[in-house]
């Protein structure tokens, strides 16, 4: 089997738990608390017997944190990727958090409306395209080989659904993912399927 064939397999983690300098809502911040870089180690003891080739990660704080805890861990290298950041809270920067704002957005989203979105944010086939994309890039590089992506919990239930053939697009809605919890894709040139979804047992 060449390179082009052989599948590759994408553990997917959501950060672990941060804390924030504001209870606003802001796309920037969020660094680990204690128990957030517990999770980050605890990730990485438990992908020891995987042969992990690489970590990647999203540019925000948390999830950089996270993979350079998990990849030390590890003993392999950390690169920040585009792409694989959160949802932006677009208009609602600097505004008191509240999810209702994004209520309608998101039911929206899980009904199938993927053009749907809010106050200067992303729809969600903007935020689909974007996350398939560095997930691509990521799989381009790795053919064959198993490799830590860690992400954020709004872009995991989102967009993986529907990147792979055996999962409702919806399958998420309404579900969190918890802190450290990993989904596990296996990716080649024909077909993208998920062989595990993080439960709320998780993290």
């Amino acid at each position: 089997m060449s390179d082009l064939q052989c599948a590759s397999t994408l553990l997917i983690a959501r950060h672990g738990e941060a804390e924030y300098e504001t209870d606003r809502l802001t796309d920037a911040g969020g660094s680990l608390s204690l128990r957030g870089r517990e999770q980050a180690r605890e990730l990485g003891t438990s992908l020891r017997g995987r042969r992990i080739a690489y970590v990647y990660c999203s540019p925000l704080a948390r999830a950089v944190q996270s993979a350079e805890i998990a990849a030390g861990v590890l003993g392999v290298g950390v690169r920040v990727r585009e792409g694989l950041q959160e949802l932006t809270v677009g208009a609602y920067e600097g505004q008191p958090e509240d999810l209702s704002l994004f209520r309608e957005t998101f039911e929206a989203w899980g009904a199938g409306d993927l053009s749907a979105t809010y106050d200067g944010g992303e729809s969600a086939e903007r935020v689909v395209a974007r996350v398939r994309g560095a997930l691509e890039s990521i799989v381009d590089l790795h053919r064959g080989e198993t490799v830590l992506v860690v992400s954020h919990g709004g872009v995991m239930g989102l967009v993986l659904p529907r990147l792979v053939s055996n999962l409702p697009d919806a399958h998420a809605h309404g579900r969190v993912i918890p802190n450290g919890a990993v989904a596990e894709l296996l990716a080649d040139a024909d077909d993208w399927r998920c062989e595990r979804w993080p439960d709320q047992g998780d993290g």
